[in-house]
Parts: C-alpha cells; structure tokens; sequence
C-alpha cells in the first residue's frame, strides 16, 4: 500500500499532481515544474520530504559505532548540532545509501536516510549496531520541510521566537539547532538542503507540519513538487540514490570520493574492497556532461567513448542553461569524443565539470 506524509491532504488541496515515489505518494508539481524550479533559484521554494526517514542513535559508544559504519569520519564533528554527509557501505564497497548525521551529544547522534531504502538501511544500522550497545530508534512522529532558495532563510527567520533568531541566523552551513516556530511549535533546524541553494531542512512533529507549511505559504514560500527537486538538486552536482549509485557501485565511480576518508586506524565497513579498487585502478567514473543539441538526456541513454561505452544515469533539460545535462558514468579516462545514442542517433556530449549551477547562475564552461 502507497505510503502518506502527514501533508498529502494540503498537497492536494492545492491541486498537486501526486505521483508514487518510491512507495509514497507525493506531489510531482503544483502546475508548472518549470516556475517552481525558477521559484527556488530566484526566490524561496519548499518540498515535503518527510518521506525522508529520521533515525536517532543513543547511547555511550555512539561516536565508536558511526566510525566503523559511515566511510566519511564522524570524528570531523566536534561541535554540537554540526552534520556530516557520508555514505553507508557494504563489505564490497558498494554503497548502500547516502545520508547526513548529526551530532547532537556524545550519546546522541542522529541520521536521515532516504525513503526508498529505509527499510534495508533500518536493518543494516540496527545489525551493525548491536556489538556497539547502541539504541536505533525511528523518528515517525516527526516530519520534515525543505525550504530552499536565495530569500529561504529571510522567510524562515521571520517566523521563528523572536528570541531565537538570531542564534538561527549565525547557523553555518551544515550545522542545526532546535528553535520554535510559530504558536510556539518545536522545531529541529539544520542549514542543509539538496538544491544548490541555501536554505533550511526543518524538523518538526506532524502535528505541526500543517501548520508550519501554511504558515510558510502565507510568507510567501512556493510549494515545490519532486520534479523541481530533481532538476535543482542535478543542475547543483547532487548524487541521486538508485540513478547514480547503488550496492554495486563504490563512491569512487560515483564522484563520491570527497565523502571518503582513509584516515590511519580506522576499519570502517568496506574500507578493505575501497582500497583493493583504488590500488587496482578504478574502471569507471562518473563525470558532467553538456548536450548543446537539442534533445533530452535521460537515464539509461548509452554513451559511445572511444574507451568502450558507458551511460546516461541522471540526465534532465536544464531550466537554468535552457540545454539538457546530465551524470555519465563512462570508462575511466573518457574524456574526448564522447556521443550519446538518442533512438539510434549519436549526438555529441561536452565533458564539464560539475555543478552546472551555482548560485542561480550558470558555471564556468557550461
């Protein structure tokens, strides 16, 4: 059965086109994709994501358990409320999701996973867990409102306790903290997003979520459906779960190196199988591309390269260029005279590097 966030009677009272997204049935758009993507580079755009799922982690050896579980080192964060995003491997290195941790305590971390592997990542950490005496606890009372855009935090820091906005304010990137919202409503507040833009991830009971949506509407927030969310998060250089990695695919083929760290002494879980593959020299990696062309990069195109071929993996009509991008993984070192193959077609590609976008305007060489 289609899972429901608490907000998909606002959804579609607004008119939302709703769609099955990895089990849920959420919002696609509201009308126009194309406005509500040019909303969010221009203006502030929000999403529902509580199909996102919020694990907390409690107990003494919690930092101990997160360095043998996460391939990026939990020991970066130092300060209270700050967040590092890593990925979740398997023995063979593969990854098995993609997810932001907190540090709230030392005996209190919290994570948020995506909705389509909830339930294998939910077995994984609760699995790896146990040798570690730590506590894994679902969040499902809680939901979760993106609110992204160049004017986000403006809107968002209107509503909150006048006392605490300030504190709000100071927020750097990758960092959150509780505040209250309106009519007092707890919220959990973290300066994230998947967008390219700055913004608020925002945390709060679903009791609340409704009102806190509204209350962002009447602010002049744009709602946004999971069609903007694509085009944003790709045209900003953003990994895609299930498009561009998976159990099969390591972080070095998916552009995911940066999330890595080798740091001595740590034997972190596929720590052994990413070695062997860097020492080995890795066959694939993923790179940005640019069709000048017209036509539309989609997911599964064949990319012919002097190298062998390799494939389109997330690949979308850009709003912002007006020119469809897209991730390649290609064989390494394929960089010249890359084609894509359209119904029989093969149209050339231009490697970039990756964003396509920063701050709403185009990057060099895009």
């Amino acid at each position: 059965m289609t899972k429901q966030t608490i907000l998909n009677a606002t959804h579609r009272a607004a008119g939302a086109k709703m769609v099955d997204f990895g089990g849920w049935d959420m919002p696609l758009n509201y009308g126009s994709q194309i406005e509500e993507h040019h909303a969010v580079r221009r203006d502030a755009g929000m999403f529902d994501v509580s199909h996102m799922t919020v694990v907390d982690l409690r107990g003494a050896h919690c930092r101990e358990f997160l360095r043998h579980l996460l391939a990026n080192d939990i020991g970066k964060l130092k300060k209270s409320g700050k967040a590092l995003y890593s990925c979740m491997l398997n023995e063979r290195g593969g990854v098995i999701d993609d997810l932001i941790t907190y540090f709230l305590t030392e005996d209190w971390f919290r994570m948020v996973v995506n909705a389509a592997t909830r339930d294998k990542d939910l077995a994984w950490i609760e699995k790896q867990a146990v040798a570690f005496d730590v506590k894994v606890t679902e969040r499902p009372e809680l939901a979760m409102i993106a609110v992204q855009g160049p004017n986000a935090r403006a809107k968002v820091l209107a509503l909150l306790d006048a006392g605490e906005r300030e504190r709000v304010e100071k927020l750097s990137r990758f960092a959150a903290t509780e505040a209250h919202g309106p009519g007092g409503m707890p919220l959990f507040v973290a300066r994230t997003g998947y967008t390219g833009e700055d913004g608020f991830e925002i945390i709060v009971p679903e009791e609340n979520a409704a009102a806190l949506w509204n209350a962002l509407a009447a602010a002049g927030v744009h709602p946004a459906g999971l069609g903007a969310r694509d085009t944003l998060r790709l045209e900003a250089g953003m990994n895609l779960y299930g498009q561009d990695m998976d159990e099969g695919i390591t972080p070095w083929e998916a552009g995911l190196a940066w999330t890595v760290s080798l740091d001595e002494g740590r034997d972190f879980i596929g720590r052994a199988a990413l070695e062997k593959q860097q020492a080995g020299g890795v066959p694939r990696e993923l790179i940005g591309v640019v069709m000048d062309d017209k036509g539309v990069l989609r997911h599964g195109q064949r990319v012919v390269t002097g190298q062998g071929d390799g494939e389109i993996l997330s690949g979308i009509f850009s709003p912002t260029l007006g020119k469809a991008i897209a991730f390649a993984r290609v064989p390494a070192g394929a960089r010249g005279d890359l084609r894509v193959d359209i119904r029989g077609r093969e149209l050339p590609l231009r490697v970039v590097k990756y964003p396509f976008v920063r701050d709403g305007q185009p990057c060099e060489g895009v």
